[in-house]
């Protein structure tokens, strides 16, 4: 669930993979088209799958699922792979976009963690669609040097003591979950009360929010210009290496846990190379390699068990014992209705 666009420069100035010439064959086995999240894959491991299959890779990087879907579903470039998030995920199936993956074309699924599978049930009910790429939890950041109380519930974004040095992240969804966990609601809720409820909780917030940002929050809490911040697990384990006072913590009252994962598209013009190339991203030296170019957990079990950091492979962080948690969710596909009732009482929020 990354957000980042630097990769557009890393992978056109090392790998030269400019998305032009969409239906030309490139490469000795002919090309593979792949939409991603930007840094959000190690750019050596597509040379190596060039180099391995001689399929070229054809990238190109979309900053948020809001973005990606309407170019997809409108089809003016056919791409073979794409990494959606859940709720998308199980938006694309609902609009039949998506292909059904043949499996048995892809041997290296047996690395995914069977856990994950059933995870992926909440937006792909018959596990047919999506290969698990990536999951983390959304959770509070905050500097130890700036907070000496304990921190276990999204209420402390609400204390006044912290006014101006609190991040929120610029995300609808993501915004609704904290106020929606905070007073004891489902995250994925459409009862209008309820969501009137989260709404005046985060305008009572704002006056205390320093900014409502989302890739900036890593980048602030590094350098200490603020004290909790609202954050994705995988950035939080980027940013404790950079300050050693940061600490990342999932409230009381629950929160999200999420899935991207590796889909087909129905009219992806490579289809054999695009089963090849999730093979290979399934490959545990390969999802090792991701995992520590990018720090967002893999659900390849078979690579990390080949993490070599103790303090990663046991982190709560990289790969938390989701039992010891309550009120844990994943975000559905509300349909065109759910998402304007979150979209105007966002507008709402924002223009108070």
């Amino acid at each position: 669930m990354k957000k980042y666009l630097s990769i557009v420069l890393i992978l056109c100035s090392t790998l030269s993979l400019t998305l032009t010439g969409c239906g030309s064959k490139g490469g000795e086995n002919g090309e593979v088209i792949v939409y991603n999240w930007g840094e959000y894959i190690d750019p050596e491991t597509i040379t190596m799958f060039e180099e391995e299959t001689g399929i070229k890779v054809v990238y190109d990087e979309f900053e948020t699922n809001e973005v990606m879907y309407p170019k997809v579903e409108a089809g003016a470039t056919a791409y073979d792979v794409i990494c959606p998030s859940d709720y998308m995920i199980q938006k694309m199936i609902d609009n039949d976009l998506l292909a059904e993956i043949n499996f048995d074309n892809i041997p290296n699924i047996k690395n995914i963690g069977q856990q994950y599978f059933e995870q992926a049930k909440e937006f792909d009910p018959e596990n047919k669609y999506a290969v698990p790429y990536c999951f983390g939890t959304v959770g509070i950041l905050y500097n130890k040097t700036m907070v000496d109380e304990t921190v276990d519930s999204w209420s402390i974004l609400w204390d006044e003591k912290y006014t101006d040095n609190i991040l929120m992240q610029d995300s609808v969804r993501d915004a609704f979950m904290v106020a929606l966990k905070l007073n004891g609601y489902s995250m994925n809720t459409v009862n209008e009360e309820e969501l009137a409820i989260a709404k005046n909780s985060l305008i009572e917030q704002k006056p205390l929010v320093q900014a409502y940002v989302i890739d900036q929050v890593r980048d602030k809490m590094i350098g200490d210009e603020a004290a909790i911040g609202v954050i994705y697990s995988g950035e939080a384990i980027y940013t404790q290496r950079e300050n050693e006072n940061l600490e990342y913590v999932i409230p009381k009252e629950g929160t999200n846990v999420w899935i991207d994962a590796w889909v087909i598209p129905k009219n992806a013009p490579n289809m054999e190379n695009a089963e090849k190339f999730i093979d290979f991203m399934c490959r545990e030296d390969i999802a090792l390699m991701n995992f520590e170019y990018i720090t967002y957990s893999t659900p390849n079990t078979a690579a990390q068990a080949l993490i070599e950091d103790e303090d990663i492979k046991n982190s709560k962080i990289a790969f938390p014992d989701f039992s010891q948690y309550q009120n844990l969710e994943t975000f559905h596909y509300l349909g065109e209705e759910g998402d304007a009732l979150y979209n105007n009482l966002w507008k709402e929020v924002k223009s108070e």
